[in-house]
Protein backbone atom coordinates (compact mmCIF):
# COMPACT_ATOMS: atom_id res chain seq x y z
CA UNK A 1 0.00 0.00 0.00
CA UNK A 2 1.37 3.02 -1.07
CA UNK A 3 -0.35 5.64 0.70
CA UNK A 4 -0.53 6.22 4.02
CA UNK A 5 -3.06 4.15 5.86
CA UNK A 6 -4.44 7.14 8.19
CA UNK A 7 -4.91 9.42 5.09
CA UNK A 8 -7.23 7.21 3.74
CA UNK A 9 -9.07 6.20 6.39
CA UNK A 10 -9.50 10.34 7.26
CA UNK A 11 -10.75 9.79 2.83
CA UNK A 12 -12.99 7.03 4.14
CA UNK A 13 -14.81 9.26 6.85
CA UNK A 14 -14.69 12.34 4.96
CA UNK A 15 -16.86 10.25 2.08
CA UNK A 16 -19.44 9.03 4.74
CA UNK A 17 -19.86 12.61 5.80
CA UNK A 18 -20.30 13.74 2.32
CA UNK A 19 -22.96 10.20 1.77
CA UNK A 20 -25.31 12.16 4.69
CA UNK A 21 -23.53 10.82 7.66
CA UNK A 22 -24.29 13.38 11.07
CA UNK A 23 -20.83 11.29 12.46
CA UNK A 24 -18.61 8.51 12.07
CA UNK A 25 -15.82 6.60 12.62
CA UNK A 26 -13.81 4.27 11.77
CA UNK A 27 -11.16 1.19 12.62
CA UNK A 28 -8.27 -0.64 10.58
CA UNK A 29 -6.55 -3.58 12.06
CA UNK A 30 -3.55 -5.39 10.05
CA UNK A 31 -2.45 -8.65 11.39
CA UNK A 32 0.36 -10.52 11.20
CA UNK A 33 0.44 -14.39 12.57
CA UNK A 34 3.39 -16.49 11.94
CA UNK A 35 3.21 -19.80 14.58
CA UNK A 36 4.82 -23.45 14.26
CA UNK A 37 3.20 -26.41 16.21
CA UNK A 38 4.86 -30.15 16.11
CA UNK A 39 4.56 -33.40 17.43
CA UNK A 40 6.73 -36.17 18.60
CA UNK A 41 9.49 -34.05 16.68
CA UNK A 42 7.24 -33.91 13.52
CA UNK A 43 5.93 -30.03 12.07
CA UNK A 44 2.00 -30.65 12.74
CA UNK A 45 1.49 -27.15 11.65
CA UNK A 46 2.97 -24.19 9.85
CA UNK A 47 1.25 -21.13 9.64
CA UNK A 48 1.61 -17.52 8.15
CA UNK A 49 -0.75 -15.44 7.33
CA UNK A 50 -1.50 -11.04 6.96
CA UNK A 51 -5.15 -10.22 7.15
CA UNK A 52 -6.70 -6.58 6.83
CA UNK A 53 -10.11 -5.42 8.45
CA UNK A 54 -11.27 -2.60 8.02
CA UNK A 55 -14.94 -1.35 9.95
CA UNK A 56 -17.11 2.20 9.62
CA UNK A 57 -19.66 3.09 11.51
CA UNK A 58 -21.86 5.94 10.58
CA UNK A 59 -24.42 7.69 12.87
CA UNK A 60 -27.65 9.43 11.09
CA UNK A 61 -29.27 11.13 13.99
CA UNK A 62 -29.46 8.69 16.70
CA UNK A 63 -29.62 5.68 13.90
CA UNK A 64 -26.03 3.84 14.00
CA UNK A 65 -25.07 0.96 10.91
CA UNK A 66 -22.06 -0.51 11.06
CA UNK A 67 -20.04 -2.24 7.70
CA UNK A 68 -16.95 -3.74 7.53
CA UNK A 69 -14.49 -4.86 4.41
CA UNK A 70 -11.54 -6.74 4.21
CA UNK A 71 -9.10 -4.46 2.07
CA UNK A 72 -8.41 -0.45 2.68
CA UNK A 73 -9.40 -0.05 -1.08
CA UNK A 74 -10.13 4.01 -1.85
CA UNK A 75 -11.86 2.49 -4.73
CA UNK A 76 -14.71 0.98 -2.54
CA UNK A 77 -14.95 3.69 -0.29
CA UNK A 78 -18.32 5.61 -2.07
CA UNK A 79 -20.08 2.58 -1.98
CA UNK A 80 -19.02 1.38 1.92
CA UNK A 81 -20.12 4.77 3.12
CA UNK A 82 -23.13 4.72 0.53
CA UNK A 83 -24.50 1.10 1.96
CA UNK A 84 -22.94 2.22 5.58
CA UNK A 85 -25.77 5.61 5.34
CA UNK A 86 -28.55 3.63 3.61
CA UNK A 87 -28.44 1.39 6.63
CA UNK A 88 -28.57 3.54 9.17
CA UNK A 89 -31.45 5.74 7.98
CA UNK A 90 -33.58 2.16 8.07
CA UNK A 91 -32.56 1.14 11.59
CA UNK A 92 -34.53 1.69 15.16
CA UNK A 93 -33.21 5.00 16.93
CA UNK A 94 -31.46 4.82 19.84
CA UNK A 95 -31.03 7.63 22.34
CA UNK A 96 -27.91 6.43 24.11
CA UNK A 97 -26.23 5.91 20.34
CA UNK A 98 -23.22 8.35 19.25
CA UNK A 99 -19.63 9.44 19.14
CA UNK A 100 -17.62 9.04 22.71
CA UNK A 101 -17.56 12.82 23.93
CA UNK A 102 -14.53 12.31 25.48
CA UNK A 103 -12.82 10.87 23.05
CA UNK A 104 -8.90 13.01 22.50
CA UNK A 105 -8.90 15.32 19.80
CA UNK A 106 -5.61 14.82 17.81
CA UNK A 107 -3.45 12.22 16.94
CA UNK A 108 -2.23 9.71 20.08
CA UNK A 109 -0.11 6.54 19.67
CA UNK A 110 1.80 4.17 22.35
CA UNK A 111 4.63 6.24 23.37
CA UNK A 112 5.88 5.13 26.91
CA UNK A 113 3.70 1.79 26.80
CA UNK A 114 6.70 -0.36 24.95
CA UNK A 115 4.36 -2.64 22.69
CA UNK A 116 6.42 -2.99 19.68
CA UNK A 117 9.29 -5.32 19.53
CA UNK A 118 11.22 -5.07 16.49
CA UNK A 119 12.23 -8.94 16.54
CA UNK A 120 10.79 -11.10 14.04
CA UNK A 121 11.81 -14.41 14.40
CA UNK A 122 12.02 -16.69 11.61
CA UNK A 123 10.24 -19.76 10.94
CA UNK A 124 13.43 -21.56 12.22
CA UNK A 125 13.22 -19.97 15.04
CA UNK A 126 9.76 -21.03 15.97
CA UNK A 127 10.38 -24.10 14.98
CA UNK A 128 13.73 -24.43 17.20
CA UNK A 129 11.35 -22.81 19.89
CA UNK A 130 8.54 -25.65 20.34
CA UNK A 131 10.45 -28.52 19.43
CA UNK A 132 12.56 -27.63 22.52
CA UNK A 133 9.60 -27.32 24.21
CA UNK A 134 8.84 -30.62 23.58
CA UNK A 135 11.78 -32.39 23.84
CA UNK A 136 11.95 -31.20 27.40
CA UNK A 137 8.53 -31.99 28.02
CA UNK A 138 9.09 -35.86 26.46
CA UNK A 139 12.17 -36.22 28.81
CA UNK A 140 10.46 -36.05 31.85
CA UNK A 141 9.77 -39.44 33.79
CA UNK A 142 6.33 -40.78 33.34
CA UNK A 143 5.41 -39.06 30.38
CA UNK A 144 3.93 -41.32 27.60
CA UNK A 145 3.07 -39.16 24.29
CA UNK A 146 2.57 -35.63 23.08
CA UNK A 147 -0.29 -33.27 22.38
CA UNK A 148 1.61 -31.25 20.93
CA UNK A 149 4.21 -28.01 21.55
CA UNK A 150 3.96 -24.47 19.60
CA UNK A 151 5.51 -21.30 19.27
CA UNK A 152 4.26 -18.17 17.51
CA UNK A 153 4.74 -14.55 16.53
CA UNK A 154 2.21 -11.89 15.71
CA UNK A 155 2.03 -8.45 15.34
CA UNK A 156 -1.22 -6.10 14.83
CA UNK A 157 -1.43 -2.23 13.65
CA UNK A 158 -4.33 -1.07 14.87
CA UNK A 159 -5.43 2.82 13.64
CA UNK A 160 -9.18 4.52 14.95
CA UNK A 161 -10.21 7.58 13.67
CA UNK A 162 -13.43 9.81 14.49
CA UNK A 163 -14.94 12.73 12.81
CA UNK A 164 -14.79 13.98 15.41
CA UNK A 165 -11.25 15.23 15.67
CA UNK A 166 -9.51 11.54 17.04
CA UNK A 167 -6.79 9.70 15.42
CA UNK A 168 -4.22 7.30 17.00
CA UNK A 169 -2.04 4.53 15.75
CA UNK A 170 -0.35 1.63 17.85
CA UNK A 171 1.37 -1.48 17.00
CA UNK A 172 1.82 -4.71 19.18
CA UNK A 173 3.86 -7.86 18.93
CA UNK A 174 3.16 -10.92 20.50
CA UNK A 175 5.74 -13.99 21.16
CA UNK A 176 4.77 -17.14 22.64
CA UNK A 177 5.45 -20.96 23.87
CA UNK A 178 3.25 -23.75 24.62
CA UNK A 179 3.63 -27.67 25.34
CA UNK A 180 0.93 -29.82 26.01
CA UNK A 181 1.86 -33.53 26.88
CA UNK A 182 0.01 -37.39 27.82
CA UNK A 183 0.82 -39.46 30.73
CA UNK A 184 0.04 -43.16 31.54
CA UNK A 185 -1.85 -45.54 29.44
CA UNK A 186 -4.88 -46.78 28.44
CA UNK A 187 -7.78 -45.04 30.66
CA UNK A 188 -5.23 -43.61 32.70
CA UNK A 189 -4.13 -41.17 31.03
CA UNK A 190 -3.57 -37.48 32.08
CA UNK A 191 -2.66 -34.54 29.81
CA UNK A 192 -1.13 -30.78 30.92
CA UNK A 193 0.36 -28.33 29.83
CA UNK A 194 2.30 -24.89 30.19
CA UNK A 195 2.15 -21.57 28.13
CA UNK A 196 4.05 -18.13 28.32
CA UNK A 197 2.88 -15.11 25.99
CA UNK A 198 4.89 -11.90 26.27
CA UNK A 199 4.83 -8.70 24.49
CA UNK A 200 8.69 -8.92 23.72
CA UNK A 201 10.55 -11.45 22.85
CA UNK A 202 13.36 -11.03 25.34
CA UNK A 203 10.77 -11.71 28.42
CA UNK A 204 10.03 -15.03 27.19
CA UNK A 205 10.57 -18.03 29.35
CA UNK A 206 13.13 -20.84 28.20
CA UNK A 207 11.11 -23.23 25.89
CA UNK A 208 12.65 -25.78 28.12
CA UNK A 209 11.62 -24.44 30.91
CA UNK A 210 7.99 -24.22 29.31
CA UNK A 211 8.16 -28.27 28.27
CA UNK A 212 9.83 -29.31 31.34
CA UNK A 213 7.08 -27.50 33.36
CA UNK A 214 4.32 -29.14 31.35
CA UNK A 215 5.61 -32.85 31.41
CA UNK A 216 5.98 -32.17 35.35
CA UNK A 217 2.80 -31.06 35.70
CA UNK A 218 1.27 -33.65 33.67
CA UNK A 219 3.25 -36.98 35.54
CA UNK A 220 2.00 -35.15 39.28
CA UNK A 221 -1.62 -35.72 37.64
CA UNK A 222 -1.52 -39.54 37.30
CA UNK A 223 -3.65 -41.86 39.13
CA UNK A 224 -6.02 -38.95 40.66
CA UNK A 225 -8.93 -40.37 43.06
CA UNK A 226 -12.26 -38.24 43.81
CA UNK A 227 -12.78 -36.47 46.96
CA UNK A 228 -15.21 -36.76 49.31
CA UNK A 229 -18.72 -34.40 49.16
CA UNK A 230 -18.68 -32.17 51.73
CA UNK A 231 -17.83 -28.57 52.00
CA UNK A 232 -14.05 -28.05 52.29
CA UNK A 233 -11.67 -25.31 52.02
CA UNK A 234 -9.95 -24.46 47.79
CA UNK A 235 -7.11 -22.88 47.05
CA UNK A 236 -6.95 -22.01 43.52
CA UNK A 237 -3.51 -22.17 41.63
CA UNK A 238 -2.62 -18.68 40.08
CA UNK A 239 -3.40 -20.60 36.50
CA UNK A 240 -7.04 -20.73 37.54
CA UNK A 241 -7.53 -17.91 40.05
CA UNK A 242 -7.63 -15.45 37.38
CA UNK A 243 -10.76 -16.84 36.58
CA UNK A 244 -12.23 -14.77 39.82
CA UNK A 245 -11.06 -11.73 38.60
CA UNK A 246 -12.69 -12.50 34.72
CA UNK A 247 -16.12 -13.05 36.99
CA UNK A 248 -15.81 -9.61 38.60
CA UNK A 249 -14.92 -7.73 34.90
CA UNK A 250 -18.54 -9.29 33.72
CA UNK A 251 -19.97 -8.39 37.31
CA UNK A 252 -19.12 -5.06 36.97
CA UNK A 253 -19.43 -4.51 32.84
CA UNK A 254 -21.68 -1.15 31.92
CA UNK A 255 -23.82 -3.54 29.96
CA UNK A 256 -24.94 -5.87 32.63
CA UNK A 257 -25.26 -3.06 35.11
CA UNK A 258 -27.83 -0.98 32.47
CA UNK A 259 -29.84 -4.34 31.77
CA UNK A 260 -29.89 -5.15 35.86
CA UNK A 261 -28.32 -8.98 34.80
CA UNK A 262 -25.48 -8.87 37.19
CA UNK A 263 -25.40 -9.68 40.71
CA UNK A 264 -23.07 -6.53 41.98
CA UNK A 265 -25.66 -4.24 40.22
CA UNK A 266 -26.45 -2.47 43.60
CA UNK A 267 -23.20 -2.92 44.98
CA UNK A 268 -21.23 0.25 43.88
CA UNK A 269 -19.40 1.61 47.42
CA UNK A 270 -19.98 -1.10 49.17
CA UNK A 271 -17.45 -3.79 50.87
CA UNK A 272 -17.33 -7.02 48.12
CA UNK A 273 -14.28 -8.40 49.09
CA UNK A 274 -11.85 -8.49 52.41
CA UNK A 275 -10.29 -5.11 53.49
CA UNK A 276 -7.30 -6.22 52.30
CA UNK A 277 -8.16 -6.92 48.72
CA UNK A 278 -7.31 -4.37 46.04
CA UNK A 279 -7.94 -5.10 42.35
CA UNK A 280 -6.49 -2.65 39.61
CA UNK A 281 -6.93 -2.65 35.50
CA UNK A 282 -4.01 -0.89 34.39
CA UNK A 283 -4.11 -0.20 30.07
CA UNK A 284 -1.10 1.29 31.06
CA UNK A 285 1.30 -0.94 32.31
CA UNK A 286 4.45 -1.35 29.86
CA UNK A 287 4.92 -4.22 28.18
CA UNK A 288 1.24 -5.38 28.52
CA UNK A 289 -0.55 -8.16 26.89
CA UNK A 290 -3.65 -5.59 27.32
CA UNK A 291 -2.32 -2.47 27.42
CA UNK A 292 -3.69 0.17 25.12
CA UNK A 293 -2.96 4.08 24.97
CA UNK A 294 -6.33 4.71 23.73
CA UNK A 295 -9.84 2.69 23.72
CA UNK A 296 -12.11 1.68 21.25
CA UNK A 297 -13.92 5.17 21.01
CA UNK A 298 -10.94 7.16 20.96
CA UNK A 299 -10.34 8.04 24.96
CA UNK A 300 -7.29 7.44 26.65
CA UNK A 301 -6.87 4.79 28.67
CA UNK A 302 -5.78 5.38 32.83
CA UNK A 303 -5.83 2.90 36.08
CA UNK A 304 -8.60 2.70 37.32
CA UNK A 305 -8.98 0.89 40.81
CA UNK A 306 -11.95 -1.63 40.66
CA UNK A 307 -12.21 -2.93 44.14
CA UNK A 308 -10.26 -0.82 47.28
CA UNK A 309 -9.79 -2.09 49.97
CA UNK A 310 -12.53 -4.33 49.37
CA UNK A 311 -14.62 -1.63 48.24
CA UNK A 312 -16.15 -1.71 45.18
CA UNK A 313 -15.13 1.31 43.30
CA UNK A 314 -16.20 1.60 39.91
CA UNK A 315 -17.75 0.33 36.62
CA UNK A 316 -16.44 -0.69 33.37
CA UNK A 317 -17.87 1.84 31.04
CA UNK A 318 -17.81 2.74 27.58
CA UNK A 319 -19.75 5.72 25.93
CA UNK A 320 -23.47 4.08 25.41
CA UNK A 321 -23.65 2.24 28.83
CA UNK A 322 -22.21 5.29 30.59
CA UNK A 323 -25.30 7.63 29.01
CA UNK A 324 -27.70 4.70 30.11
CA UNK A 325 -26.33 5.34 33.91
CA UNK A 326 -26.04 8.80 33.63
CA UNK A 327 -22.40 8.30 34.02
CA UNK A 328 -19.05 9.00 32.72
CA UNK A 329 -17.35 6.67 30.52
CA UNK A 330 -13.99 5.10 32.22
CA UNK A 331 -11.88 4.53 28.52
CA UNK A 332 -12.43 0.83 28.29
CA UNK A 333 -14.76 0.59 25.21
CA UNK A 334 -13.26 -2.08 22.90
CA UNK A 335 -14.76 -3.23 19.64
CA UNK A 336 -13.54 -5.45 16.25
CA UNK A 337 -14.31 -3.93 12.84
CA UNK A 338 -17.58 -5.39 12.35
CA UNK A 339 -19.51 -4.50 16.09
CA UNK A 340 -19.91 -1.54 18.24
CA UNK A 341 -17.80 -0.60 21.21
CA UNK A 342 -18.52 -2.65 24.41
CA UNK A 343 -16.38 -2.06 27.73
CA UNK A 344 -13.76 -4.43 28.29
CA UNK A 345 -10.54 -4.37 30.96
CA UNK A 346 -7.50 -5.36 29.78
CA UNK A 347 -4.40 -5.37 32.50
CA UNK A 348 -6.23 -6.57 35.60
CA UNK A 349 -4.42 -8.12 38.39
CA UNK A 350 -5.37 -8.28 42.64
CA UNK A 351 -2.79 -7.38 44.62
CA UNK A 352 -0.99 -9.59 46.47
CA UNK A 353 -1.55 -10.74 50.52
CA UNK A 354 0.99 -10.96 52.95
CA UNK A 355 1.22 -15.03 53.37
CA UNK A 356 3.07 -17.39 51.23
CA UNK A 357 1.54 -20.43 49.05
CA UNK A 358 2.88 -22.60 51.48
CA UNK A 359 1.11 -20.40 55.11
CA UNK A 360 -1.96 -19.91 53.47
CA UNK A 361 -2.51 -23.70 53.17
CA UNK A 362 -0.51 -24.32 56.57
CA UNK A 363 -4.18 -25.13 58.62
CA UNK A 364 -5.71 -26.65 56.46
CA UNK A 365 -6.58 -30.17 57.49
CA UNK A 366 -8.64 -31.33 54.67
CA UNK A 367 -9.35 -29.29 51.10
CA UNK A 368 -8.48 -29.30 47.18
CA UNK A 369 -5.52 -27.40 45.52
CA UNK A 370 -7.74 -26.63 41.77
CA UNK A 371 -5.40 -26.11 39.25
CA UNK A 372 -7.45 -26.86 36.32
CA UNK A 373 -11.54 -25.96 35.59
CA UNK A 374 -13.59 -26.48 32.90
CA UNK A 375 -17.17 -26.09 31.99
CA UNK A 376 -18.90 -23.13 33.48
CA UNK A 377 -22.27 -22.63 35.56
CA UNK A 378 -22.22 -18.91 36.01
CA UNK A 379 -25.44 -17.27 36.84
CA UNK A 380 -24.90 -13.23 36.37
CA UNK A 381 -28.21 -12.47 37.61
CA UNK A 382 -27.14 -14.26 41.14
CA UNK A 383 -23.91 -14.87 41.25
CA UNK A 384 -24.42 -18.81 41.84
CA UNK A 385 -21.15 -20.89 40.84
CA UNK A 386 -20.49 -24.45 39.71
CA UNK A 387 -17.26 -25.64 37.61
CA UNK A 388 -15.82 -28.56 37.17
CA UNK A 389 -12.17 -29.17 38.94
CA UNK A 390 -9.08 -30.86 38.99
CA UNK A 391 -6.10 -30.43 41.38
CA UNK A 392 -4.77 -32.25 44.42
CA UNK A 393 -6.07 -32.77 48.07
CA UNK A 394 -4.81 -30.85 50.72
CA UNK A 395 -4.13 -32.85 53.64
CA UNK A 396 -2.54 -31.67 57.22
CA UNK A 397 -1.61 -28.30 55.26
CA UNK A 398 0.26 -29.51 52.30
CA UNK A 399 -0.56 -31.35 48.89
CA UNK A 400 -1.11 -34.98 48.93
CA UNK A 401 -2.80 -37.01 46.27
CA UNK A 402 -4.51 -35.51 42.87
CA UNK A 403 -8.11 -35.25 42.62
CA UNK A 404 -10.17 -35.18 39.45
CA UNK A 405 -13.90 -35.50 38.42
CA UNK A 406 -15.48 -32.65 41.09
CA UNK A 407 -17.69 -30.25 41.10
CA UNK A 408 -17.16 -26.96 43.09
CA UNK A 409 -20.12 -24.90 43.79
CA UNK A 410 -20.96 -21.71 45.48
CA UNK A 411 -22.05 -18.21 45.34
CA UNK A 412 -19.82 -15.39 44.10
CA UNK A 413 -21.11 -12.82 46.56
CA UNK A 414 -19.77 -15.08 49.19
CA UNK A 415 -16.41 -16.73 47.32
CA UNK A 416 -15.65 -12.69 47.04
CA UNK A 417 -16.31 -12.12 50.56
CA UNK A 418 -13.93 -14.88 51.90
CA UNK A 419 -11.09 -14.77 49.68
CA UNK A 420 -7.74 -14.82 50.77
CA UNK A 421 -4.40 -13.54 48.54
CA UNK A 422 -0.93 -14.91 48.83
CA UNK A 423 1.65 -13.02 47.82
CA UNK A 424 3.06 -15.01 44.58
CA UNK A 425 1.54 -12.46 42.14
CA UNK A 426 3.65 -12.48 38.65
CA UNK A 427 2.32 -10.70 35.58
CA UNK A 428 2.49 -13.26 33.00
CA UNK A 429 -0.70 -12.41 31.24
CA UNK A 430 -3.18 -9.73 30.63
CA UNK A 431 -5.23 -10.72 34.01
CA UNK A 432 -3.49 -12.17 36.59
CA UNK A 433 -3.85 -13.05 40.66
CA UNK A 434 -1.63 -14.82 43.05
CA UNK A 435 -2.53 -17.87 44.36
CA UNK A 436 -5.99 -17.45 46.46
CA UNK A 437 -7.91 -19.64 49.31
CA UNK A 438 -11.72 -19.50 49.46
CA UNK A 439 -13.04 -21.43 52.89
CA UNK A 440 -16.46 -23.14 53.02
CA UNK A 441 -16.78 -24.75 49.13
CA UNK A 442 -19.17 -27.03 48.60
CA UNK A 443 -17.50 -30.10 46.80
CA UNK A 444 -19.31 -32.58 44.68
CA UNK A 445 -17.30 -35.98 44.31
CA UNK A 446 -17.04 -39.45 45.15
Amino acid sequence: MSANPLDLIAALITRARAAGADAADAIYVNRVAHGVQVRNGCTEDLERSETCDLGLRVFVGQRAAIVSATALDPERFDTLAARAVAMARVVPEDRFAGLCEQAQHGFVDAAGLDLFDPATPTTTDLMARARTAEEAALAVAGVSNSNGASASFGLSDIILMTSAGFSGRYARTSHSVSASVVAGSGTHMQRDYDYHSTVYLADLEDAALIGRRAGERTVARLNPVRPRTGRLPIVLDPRVSTSLLGHLSGAINGISIARGTSFLKEKMGQQIMPANITIIDDPRRVRGPGARPFDGEGMLTSTHTLVENGVLKTWALDSRSARQLGLTPTGCASRGTSGPPAPSLGNMHMQPGTLTPTELMRDIGEGIYVTEMMGSAINGITGDYSRGAAGFMIRGGVLAEPVAELTVAGNLNDMFARLVPANDLTFRQSTNAPTIRIDDMVIAGA
